[in-house]
């Protein structure tokens, strides 16, 4: 899983390279699916569900699961929001980025920063004996405290030779509830969070998901080992 980790970050970290003005999200995709063709392993997202594309990349106020178009072009001032997987020997990596375009605005900026903190408050809640309810609470309390809000409609998840395995992992929890963590198991920690309120609702496109109040969104993620001493991120 480590192998399958590396290999999805550094497909990621070649798209933020590739973020600026003028770029249209057909034009990461493509990127993504020539990497991932050189590299020879296997697109986790393409064809899961009948989604049509190796990569989600979702604009602004898109939360997750963003379609790449050609004709969505990238802007200044802009966010979007890169969500990618492969399999590599038959075990998933799954992580997540929300990479700004050009400048952007200092709330926008504040909402990806508290945004990648509380992925990784959510990581050092992770520990054999903790549960569920402790990594949500740490990703809710980092959030909240500066007036965002967590989704709710959308949750992270347990990964391994499928990318969706149990158990669900919500970015919202109380200490003490919840699954117990072991070692040996694996998750997918994916806080997603808006400026504004949490809901959200499904484009006609049946994938995309919109802010229901038109506030921007960022998404980061990375797939989290429980070892013997504590959290192994697998995917950095």
């Amino acid at each position: 899983m480590r192998r399958a980790g590396i290999a999805t970050r550094e497909v990621l970290e070649l798209l933020r390279g590739l973020v600026k003005p003028g770029v249209t999200t057909m034009d990461l995709e493509k990127a993504a699916a020539d990497r991932i063709a050189e590299m020879g392993v296997k697109a986790a997202f393409k064809g899961y569900g009948g989604y049509p594309c190796v990569l989600c990349a979702s604009v602004n106020d898109e939360v997750v699961h963003g379609i790449p178009n050609p004709k969505r072009v990238l802007k200044e001032g802009d966010i979007v929001s890169l969500d990618f997987g492969v399999f590599v020997d038959g075990y998933c990596g799954d992580s997540a980025i929300t990479v700004p375009v050009g400048k952007i605005d200092a709330e926008t900026a504040r909402l990806l920063k508290v945004t990648e903190a509380s992925l990784h408050a959510g990581i050092a809640a992770v520990k054999p004996g903790a549960t569920l309810g402790d990594v949500g609470a740490a990703v809710q309390g980092v959030v909240e405290a500066e007036g965002f809000s967590v989704v709710r409609d959308f949750v992270g998840h347990g990964i391994g030779t499928h990318m969706h395995e149990d158990p669900q992992v919500p970015n919202y929890g109380t200490p003490g509830r919840g699954m117990k963590l072991r070692p040996g198991m694996v998750i997918a920690i994916e806080p997603m969070v808006n400026a504004g309120k949490p809901d959200v609702m499904v484009l006609k496109d049946g994938w995309t998901a919109i802010t229901s109040d038109g506030s921007m969104s960022a998404h980061f993620e990375h797939s989290v080992a429980v070892t013997a001493t504590g959290a192994k991120v697998l995917t950095e």
